[in-house]
């Protein structure tokens, strides 16, 4: 009987074990000596910009509430019905020039121009400029015979058009004011193409003008048409309605000062020529030329009471280069007048500070890079990194008081307040890395791309199960990398604070995942077919 040979099997050799035990071995070895100290300063960092933060917003809240239980608005402190009585008797009426800057603004232009031409105002004192930087040529012939319509009502408009669009819209608001009939007007009124003002709209800013001679500014406030049409735009009311029921509020009545909001709003044509015209250096002309005259000593005047109808961006693709557009231009413009608004001598030391503090650095650029570098990036950091230790009042009271006054200004939204925080930190992604672009004048620091507009305040027979269909084609346009890449984080340090954890931060951490994966495979706002 033949003997048999059996010979033991060779141990299988597991790739996958030794590539994962290799990596925990190399960040057992970088996380202590180099890992710690790096996520260690950045947490100081945010922690003290979150602080500069929750002081800034405290004290806001302070200033409004003094401001309404006084009932100390600037506006109301203004005797206007003396002064429309007075017009109204000498029929001396100053003369009024309106623009309505517009590109390619297929579904709004109707819109605009029989807003701008039914103001009440002598028609002999009142022209409407329409510039028209269109390129589709078909658009133009529509437009210019929109403006001829209303010509042969007897209303004064003017269709001026371009061979370029140098400058953009700073550009062809400058070339609208070098026109030879704009030299006999003191006032002029900028409406971008989706605003609809009311019939009174210039009796109750122009006398505010008339009255104080230092006055460069009368702006309004906006409503917006589209705010119920899906999550999207319900979650940008939001932060727009705390910008102006007390941003803008607390900057005119502590230092007369505040940003122009590029729209709804009276110039005095002097002080936009004595604090050196648009300018189109960066993409936010509106609030170039706001510092600027601001800097010249000219003051300005927030009229909350009055609101002009416009359309929020009811698609992600639009809203996020608005975004990109607000939070770039804002930087780079604190990058170039920094120095400018230093040395200025014609403006208070106080003046300064809200200026280059509060306005322009808080605002503008600590307030997107605190909530996406500190909530987003540093604090779910600190859960892989256990020896960096996070101070729970400093990570969970401020941003909740902070965002609980934000909330107050428009409490009908209140039960969304969840969801606006997740969507808030997503878009503080695309916000701060705009600001950086800004402040580095780094590629896309002009980029100029104009929001598009739907015409929803007229389009009721498109409902809204027609325009959420998503076709196929455009499925590569929805798709957001870095958003998908944040989610995986998220994830990963959800999973581990899961696993090694005995508390109960995976909640927000998974709920904040969804909120990036959501947005980055494109479910959010509504898809228009094309």
């Amino acid at each position: 009987m033949r003997n048999s040979v059996f010979l033991e099997p060779e141990p299988e050799v597991n790739l996958y074990d030794d590539t994962g035990r290799s990596l925990s071995q190399a960040w057992d070895r970088i996380r202590v000596p180099i890992i710690v100290p790096i996520l260690r300063f950045a947490l100081y960092v945010c922690i003290a910009m979150s602080v500069m933060r929750f002081i800034e917003r405290v004290y806001m809240a302070i200033v409004i509430g003094c401001v309404k239980c006084l009932g100390r608005k600037r506006y109301t402190k203004y005797n206007l019905d003396a002064i429309k009585e007075d017009l109204e008797q000498n029929r001396n009426y100053p003369m009024v020039l309106v623009q309505i800057p517009m590109f390619n603004e297929k579904e709004v232009y109707k819109l605009s121009i029989g807003a701008a031409c039914g103001l009440s105002w002598p028609s002999d004192r009142l022209i409407v400029q329409v510039l028209d930087d269109s390129t589709n040529e078909v658009l133009r012939a529509l437009v210019e015979l929109e403006c001829q319509r209303w010509i042969e009502k007897g209303v004064n408009v003017k269709y001026e058009t371009r061979n370029n669009r140098n400058g953009y819209k700073a550009g062809a608001l400058r070339d609208g004011l070098k026109k030879p009939y704009v030299e006999d007007c003191q006032f002029v009124v900028i409406f971008d193409a989706d605003y609809q003002p009311e019939e009174d709209f210039l009796w109750r800013t122009v006398p505010y003008l008339l009255e104080n001679p230092e006055l460069a500014l009368v702006q309004a406030r906006w409503k917006f048409v589209n705010a119920n049409e899906c999550l999207m735009t319900r979650l940008q009311e939001m932060p727009l309605d705390y910008h102006f029921s007390v941003e803008q509020e607390v900057g005119s009545s502590t230092c007369s000062f505040f940003g122009f909001n590029g729209t709804a709003g009276v110039w005095r044509i002097q002080a936009v020529s004595d604090a050196g015209g648009w300018k189109d250096r960066t993409t936010v002309e509106d609030m170039d030329l706001a510092v600027r005259a601001s800097v010249k000593g000219w003051k300005f005047i927030f009229v909350g009471d009055l609101s002009v109808k416009n359309e929020l961006p009811s698609t992600f693709k639009a809203y996020r280069f608005q975004q990109h557009r607000w939070s770039c231009g804002p930087a780079n413009l604190f990058r170039k007048m920094f120095k400018e608004i230093l040395l200025c001598e014609r403006v208070s030391i106080w003046k300064k500070f809200h200026v280059i503090y509060a306005f322009s650095f808080v605002r503008k650029i600590v307030a997107h890079w605190v909530t996406f570098f500190f909530y987003c990036i540093v604090i779910p950091a600190t859960i892989l990194v256990p020896e960096v230790h996070l101070p729970k009042p400093i990570a969970v009271y401020l941003p909740a008081t902070i965002t609980l006054l934000n909330a107050a200004s428009t409490p009908r939204s209140l039960h969304l307040l969840v969801f606006w925080i997740l969507f808030e930190n997503v878009m503080s992604l695309h916000r701060s890395k705009a600001a950086i672009i800004g402040l580095l004048e780094a590629s896309r620091v002009n980029e100029w791309i104009v929001t598009e507009k739907l015409g929803n305040a007229l389009k009721q027979k498109y409902s809204i199960p027609k325009v959420s269909k998503r076709p196929r084609s455009r499925i590569a346009e929805r798709i957001h990398f870095l958003e998908l890449i944040m989610g995986m984080y998220m994830l990963h340090c959800a999973f581990y604070n899961m696993i090694f954890a005995n508390d109960h931060f995976f909640i927000y951490l998974l709920l904040q995942a969804g909120a990036f994966f959501i947005i980055g495979l494109g479910y959010i706002g509504t898809i228009v077919p094309t």
